[in-house]
């Protein structure tokens, strides 16, 4: 089969290395791809925005799927184009996709399902939030209702941090549109943990968990990121809390979606917080997690292809996924300015040692280009390094051996990756 993969980061490159173990791939296109993924699929010349371009290339092509990676041409209605245009997809439709581009119609629709969550309030001006926020005490989330490429969400537990997070993102603007519409939210004390689930309309099947690391800097310092790093398992996730999370959460939504005439197919992800009263949903995204991708799917022995394929026709499997024993950590390099500014390209040095071995560390690119036979960083979250243990600790001394070979001018990375839970999922 021809697959082809619509976007460009790291977790499209490691979507990549897991499409092409699959005896059934014949060729790979990504769209737009990155030379980072070249070994693994063949760059493709086409918008990935442009739905009646993407529509004809994979006739030409003979593409018998498409798998949508980012957020962001979901939210647009691509795979609901390419779909009415013939073509089979992995990634929900628009209307499910809300459920990631708005925020405030993801916590409505956790009301109206009862899936336990943070209790909130929806704000349209900032005279309305300003006024709302004493309900929250002095410890209070405030979130961006779209899509802000994860940095729309900004924990204030300090007097002035809400105001002036409110009055950047409703008055300044710094997300764009994305700020038209806040979300407050209380602030939910405890261990974090990421579920992924492929749904196929009727069923769905969880992926195993994940514990991801937003804050920039050791010990869940610094600003929030788009992720620094992830474990899976998530080790703070007892069989117990597992249980209740599908039953209060995953079980909840598949039938909330399914009464509102919702054919979600794709994955549904879902932030939670360990709080003392259970686990609790902080967001739902509508694809897979960056970086949590790139800790999750080394660890399922199951042909990734036919399992999306699965989804996309609304006939998954009725067991349980196949998952490899051990344990699973993944360390992002990010370039100096992260995350509030893009720095200048620096070259890399010391990614040949880590090579795309059968049994890894795996480096998946996220920012990066080539000039020649020199590796350059280009701003952001650069590289994400995965290694495979029989149990954490393991996982964890391979992962940082492997980030020790690597540099570049300003190179930033998180050392504590894997040795504490973070205390807060925000």
């Amino acid at each position: 089969m021809n697959v082809l993969l619509i976007g460009s980061g790291g977790r499209e490159h490691c979507l990549a290395w897991a499409l092409r173990r699959s005896p059934r791939l014949t060729r790979l296109y990504a769209a737009p791809g990155s030379q980072g993924m070249t070994p693994l699929a063949e760059n493709a010349a086409v918008d990935p925005f442009d739905p009646a371009a993407l529509a004809a290339f994979c006739k030409e092509r003979a593409v018998g799927l498409v798998v949508i990676g980012p957020e962001a041409p979901l939210a647009a209605g691509i795979s609901d184009a390419l779909t009415a245009a013939g073509v089979r997809v992995f990634g929900p439709n628009k209307a499910c996709a809300s459920l990631e581009a708005s925020k405030s119609r993801a916590k409505e629709f956790m009301r109206r399902h009862e899936i336990p969550t943070a209790r909130f309030a929806v704000c349209s001006t900032l005279q309305e939030a300003l006024a709302a926020l004493p309900s929250f005490g002095p410890c209070v989330v405030v979130k961006a209702d779209g899509l802000a490429a994860g940095k729309g969400v900004i924990v204030c537990r300090q007097k002035g941090e809400a105001e002036s997070a409110l009055r950047a993102i409703m008055k300044d603007r710094v997300h764009g549109d994305a700020g038209r519409l806040v979300v407050l939210e209380e602030l939910l004390e405890g261990r974090e943990a990421t579920l992924m689930a492929l749904l196929d309309g009727k069923r769905y099947l969880l992926l195993p968990s994940s514990q991801d690391h937003k804050r920039l800097s050791d010990a869940d310092q610094g600003p929030n990121t788009g992720g620094m790093g992830a474990v899976s398992p998530a080790p703070s996730l007892s069989p117990a809390l597992l249980a209740q999370a599908r039953r209060e959460i995953f079980d909840r939504a598949l039938a909330g979606l399914q009464s509102e005439g919702l054919d979600y197919r794709g994955v549904l992800y879902a932030g939670i917080m360990l709080t003392p009263q259970g686990p609790k949903l902080l967001e739902f995204n509508a694809r897979f997690g960056d970086p949590e991708t790139q800790a999750v799917l080394p660890l399922l022995d199951e042909d990734l292809l036919s399992l999306l394929e699965a989804a996309a026709d609304g006939r998954l499997p009725e067991r349980e996924l196949k998952v490899r024993p051990g344990a699973s950590v993944c360390v992002v390099l990010a370039s100096g300015g992260y995350p509030e500014k893009s720095s200048a390209p620096e070259t890399i040095q010391g990614l040949s040692p880590c090579a795309q071995e059968e049994d890894g560390p795996w480096v998946f690119h996220a920012g990066t280009r080539r000039e020649k036979e020199i590796w350059l960083a280009g701003g952001g979250r650069v590289l994400g390094v995965t290694a495979l243990g029989p149990n954490q600790e393991e996982a964890r001394r391979r992962a940082y051996a492997a980030v020790e070979k690597i540099r570049f001018k300003g190179m930033r990375y998180r050392r504590d990756i894997g040795a504490a839970s973070p205390a807060c999922a925000y």
